[in-house]
C-alpha cells in the first residue's frame, strides 16, 4: 500500500478517537452547609487536559492546577480520566451550573447542576396564652423559615394529626412557612400537647418539631361517692367529695341540712372525705359538699337515711337498696321496683277475679235449666234434681 495512503489513514482514526471522547458527569444534590462533591470522567483520553468551572464561567481547577482562590474548594483526585473536586460548607448561592470541559479539538464540555437544600429553622408557636380560659378562642401559629425548597408543617393534639391552615412566603431563595391552627379550648384541652412538625428532604432523618402544653383553668364539678348501697345502723360509711377544677378547688367544704356538720367522735372529715365510723338514727339528712375556684363554685348532696334491723332485714337488702343517694338516684330505683310489684298485683288481681266471675256464670246457667220446661215450681225443682246424675258437683265460690 502507497505510504501516503497509510498516513491519511492514521490521522483519521486519530480524530475518530477523538471525536469519540466525551466528558461524563451527574447533578449534585447537597444540604446547605454540606460537602458537595462534583466529579468527571471520560473513558478515552490521550492526556488531554480536564477542567471545572462554576456557574459564573470562573475555572475552579485546571487538571490538578486550582485557579480560584477560595479556601472552601479542594482537590480530590485528578488523572487523566478522572477530575474530582470538592466544595465544602456549600452555600445557597454556590448553587447551579457547573462545566467539565474536555479540550479536546473541538472541546467538549457535559454539565452537572448543583442543587443546594435549604435547611428549615426549628419551628417556634406563637399564639398560646398561659393559662386559656375554659371556653376561649385562640390560634396557635407555628413559623419554620429557611427552607428551600418550601418546607411543610404538620400539627399533632398528642399523638393524632389535626388539620391546619398553611401560608408560603418566599425570601429570596428560601422560603417562610406558617400554619395556623384555630380551637376553642374546653376542660378536655387542659395538659394537652400541641406539637407542630417541620417534614422537609433535608430533615429527613431528624425531622425539627416544637411542642407547647396547654394549660386550661375551668370551674369545678363535684360528685360525692358513698361507700355503702343500703346504710344501717351501727355500719361504717364513707363519703367521698370529687372535685375536678383548675385552680384545684382545695379546701372542700361539708354541711348538713344548711348548716355545720354535728360535733361528734364517729362524724370525721378528712380532707375531702366525711366518715361515719358507726352509723346512727341521728345521722339522717342531707349532706352537701361544696368547692370553688376564682371560675366558679360547685356542689353535689347525698341524702342518708339509715335503716332499722326491723326496718330492712338482711335478706331484702341486696334486692331493694333504699340508701338516699345524690340527686335523687335511689328514690327512681325504688320507686321503680314498687311500681313493677303493684303492676305485677294488679294483673292478678284481674285474671283472678275473671277466673271467680265465669266459673260463677256457670252454676247459675245450670240452676237455671231446671226451670225452662217446667210448668210449675214443683216440676222445676224434680227437673233439677233429676240432673245431678249428669252434672258435675256444684261448687259455690263467695269473694
Amino acid at each position: 500500500m502507497h505510504p501516503h495512503l497509510l498516513l491519511n489513514i492514521s490521522i483519521l482514526c486519530h480524530f475518530a478517537g477523538i471525536s469519540g471522547q466525551y466528558p461524563l458527569v451527574q447533578n449534585v444534590t447537597v444540604t446547605e452547609g454540606g460537602t458537595a462533591n462534583l466529579t468527571c470522567r471520560v473513558e478515552y483520553n490521550d492526556n488531554t487536559s480536564l477542567q471545572w468551572s462554576n456557574p459564573a464561567q470562573q475555572t475552579l481547577f485546571f487538571g490538578d492546577k486550582k485557579a480560584l482562590r477560595d479556601n472552601r474548594i479542594e482537590l480530590v483526585r485528578a488523572t487523566s480520566s478522572e477530575l474530582t473536586i470538592s466544595i465544602s460548607d456549600v452555600m445557597l448561592s454556590d448553587e447551579g451550573m457547573y462545566t467539565c470541559s474536555l479540550f479536546t479539538m473541538p472541546v467538549r464540555t457535559a454539565k452537572a447542576y448543583l442543587t443546594v437544600l435549604g435547611v428549615p429553622e426549628k419551628p417556634e408557636i406563637d399564639g398560646l396564652t398561659k393559662p386559656a380560659m375554659e371556653g376561649d378562642h385562640i390560634t396557635l401559629t407555628c413559623i419554620t423559615q429557611g427552607s428551600k425548597p418550601a418546607a411543610d408543617l404538620r400539627w399533632f393534639r398528642n399523638e393524632k394529626e389535626v388539620k391546619g391552615a398553611k401560608e408560603v412566603n418566599a425570601s429570596g431563595k428560601t422560603f417562610t412557612v406558617r400554619s395556623s391552627l384555630q380551637l376553642q379550648v374546653d376542660r378536655n384541652d387542659d395538659g394537652v400537647a400541641y406539637t407542630c412538625r417541620v417534614d422537609h428532604v433535608a430533615l429527613a432523618q431528624a425531622p425539627q418539631q416544637a411542642t407547647e402544653v396547654l394549660e386550661v383553668h375551668y370551674a369545678p364539678r363535684v360528685e360525692i361517692i358513698h361507700s355503702l348501697a343500703v346504710p344501717q345502723e351501727g355500719q361504717y360509711l364513707k363519703l367521698e367529695c370529687v372535685s375536678k377544677g383548675n385552680p384545684s378547688p382545695d379546701p372542700v367544704m361539708w354541711t348538713k341540712d344548711g348548716g355545720e356538720l354535728p360535733d361528734l367522735d364517729r362524724v370525721i372529715v378528712e380532707g375531702r372525705e366525711l366518715t361515719f365510723t358507726s352509723l346512727n338514727k341521728t345521722d339522717n339528712g342531707t349532706y352537701r359538699c361544696e368547692a370553688s375556684n376564682h371560675l366558679g363554685t360547685s356542689s353535689a348532696e347525698y341524702v342518708l337515711y339509715v335503716y332499722g334491723e326491723s326496718e330492712f332485714p338482711h335478706t331484702t337488702q341486696i334486692k331493694y337498696p333504699n340508701a338516699l343517694g345524690q340527686h335523687g338516684t335511689d328514690h327512681a330505683l325504688i320507686g321503680g321496683v314498687v311500681a313493677v310489684v303493684v303492676f305485677v298485683t294488679l294483673c292478678l288481681i284481674i285474671v283472678l277475679g275473671r277466673y271467680l266471675a265465669r266459673h260463677k256464670g256457670t252454676y247459675l246457667t245450670n240452676e237455671a235449666k231446671g226451670a225452662d220446661d217446667a210448668p210449675d215450681a214443683d216440676t222445676a225443682i224434680i227437673n233439677a234434681e233429676g240432673n245431678h246424675a249428669h252434672a258435675e258437683e256444684k261448687k259455690e265460690y263467695f269473694i
